[in-house]
């Protein structure tokens, strides 16, 4: 037989986990959408500016998650044109144009603000 005892309340572990599931995730989400595809607009390198108008968003909801995923809807011959501007590609007469990593830079401090925001919502008083 196992016995577990405690002492002590779990009022605090309550409240937490109360605002945690009170906060309108949707509604971040939607927002820093949004921020990342204006983000991404600017900075897509452009000769027609199809590849930086492309630029959307989706938000997909689980039973304890959120994803969200900006997608590029510019396809050329089955191609991607958002990924290949990022990694690179082989030309057909046998060269490579270098990629430009230019998804990562305006990427990163656009999830550190919606970690930070996430955080802020559940673990305000």
């Amino acid at each position: 037989m196992i016995a577990i005892s405690h002492r002590g309340s779990f009022s605090n572990t309550e409240k937490l986990l109360k605002q945690a599931s009170n906060v309108n995730y949707l509604r971040i989400l939607n927002k820093y959408g949004q921020e990342g595809v204006s983000a991404l607009a600017s900075a897509t390198p452009s000769d027609s500016g199809l590849t930086s108008s492309s630029w959307g968003y989706e938000i997909k909801t689980f039973r304890n998650s959120f994803v969200i995923n900006w997608t590029n809807s510019h396809i050329v011959d089955g191609v991607p044109i958002a990924i290949i501007l990022q990694y690179g590609h082989g030309t057909r007469n046998g060269g490579y144009v270098q990629g430009r990593d230019y998804i990562n830079p305006v990427m990163k401090p656009i999830f550190d603000r919606i970690a930070e925001e996430a955080w802020r919502e559940v673990t305000k008083a």
